[in-house]
């Protein structure tokens, strides 16, 4: 699309910027907005909206048509995280969200491994334009399914979360009742958890996003891999995702998700630290970025779960869709600041120093949250 639009790179990076500015500005509303009016109803409207954004994106011929039409997409994109997080939780009782969450981070796995075998037999046989096409029918073709077969609540249907049966909540009767008392939003936001685990999210999606961003191009012009064997990182890392998400997530039902975090953003730390000192030895390299995947594919989908676990579920959308603001800032600063320091100095390790730090800062942060928290309402 690029090439043939004769788009340069900042061209480029300008209309994902636009996808990125909508998507990060509109959650925190579209997390309040599943919480008040539920979340089926959410989900297939920005389902319906993706659709036409990324119809739209197949007929695009200057770069601010790609800008707002990809914008729209960042709208609809808005419910295909924060609504389905919430949920899940609402359809799983505590013990059996790490699960559920696990099994449904694959999906997005799989999407993406699909579009790798697709794209190109779709391009060689039509042309660009028909990807967004055929992506946008298959979100249109998911808006009649969410529409008619998706419940907001298990409560709609007449059943109980699943796995629930004499399980103590995590949140206490008394704070759920000072929620609706005293206004959700205020209360979030007076809770020290709320502020403990989101910078905690900003620090490690800082980390992650600036390893896994840059590492091919760290180990093809800092270590000195020949491109190809480079390229093996991405493959390593994408498997070991799909491995993390499996068998960490469904841990944290176990171990609660404060310590799996916490154990989480240890290893991170440490994979960080192995990358920056391997020197030549590839076989440390691949290890430990395959380590460092295992957490990275459980680490979103962990975080948000922790709104269920910590706040009543009249609020969790309110809280995931708060959170992602923290999430977008780390992902969008570490990217200019990796690239100004490694434009600067030639190669990458102070900004892996940086990104090593943050991720034990992740960690630092979770340690003070409490099941119940300075800052509560009472």
């Amino acid at each position: 699309m690029i090439r043939t639009l004769g788009f340069g790179r900042t061209a480029g990076g300008s209309i994902y910027n636009a996808y990125l500015f909508s998507y990060i500005a509109l959650t925190p509303l579209v997390g309040f907005l599943t919480d008040r009016i539920g979340a089926r109803f959410v989900i297939t409207t920005c389902g319906l909206i993706l659709g036409i954004g990324v119809l739209l994106m197949g007929t695009v011929n200057t770069l601010l048509m790609s800008c707002l039409f990809y914008a729209i997409a960042g709208l609809g994109a808005t419910g295909m995280w924060t609504p389905i997080i919430t949920l899940v939780q609402r359809w799983f009782s505590p013990h059996r969200r790490g699960l559920a969450l696990g099994i449904l981070s694959t999906g997005y796995g799989l999407g993406f491994a699909t579009m790798g075998v697709a794209f190109p037999w779709i391009v060689s046989h039509f042309n660009w334009r028909y990807t967004w096409y055929f992506l946008g029918a298959g979100a249109l073709v998911m808006v009649l399914v969410n529409g008619f077969l998706l419940r907001s609540a298990p409560e709609e249907s007449g059943y109980l979360p699943w796995g629930q049966e004499n399980e103590s909540p995590i949140v206490s009767d008394k704070e759920m009742t000072n929620h609706t008392k005293y206004g959700s939003i205020s209360a979030v936001f007076k809770n020290s958890r709320f502020w403990f685990i989101g910078l905690s999210y900003f620090s490690i999606s800082y980390s992650l996003y600036g390893v896994t961003t840059f590492m091919v191009d760290y180990a093809t012009y800092q270590l000195g891999l020949p491109l190809e064997k480079a390229s093996l990182l991405a493959t390593v890392h994408g498997i070991s995702q799909v491995v993390g998400v499996l068998t960490i997530l469904p841990m944290s039902d176990y171990l609660g998700r404060k310590r799996t975090i916490i154990i989480s953003n240890a290893f991170i730390t440490v994979c960080m630290i192995g990358i920056l000192f391997t020197g030549k030895s590839r076989g440390m390299l691949f290890i430990f970025v395959g380590v460092m995947a295992l957490f990275y594919g459980a680490t979103f989908p962990i975080y948000g779960s922790c709104a269920g676990d910590y706040f009543p579920q009249e609020v969790m959308g309110t809280v995931i869709g708060a959170w992602t603001p923290f999430y977008g800032l780390g992902a969008i600063l570490v990217h200019w600041v990796t690239g100004m320091l490694r434009d600067a100095t030639g190669i990458y390790s102070h900004a892996f120093i940086i990104n090593a730090a943050m991720a034990a800062a992740g960690l630092l942060l979770m340690c003070p949250v409490r099941k119940k928290g300075r800052g509560s309402p009472s």
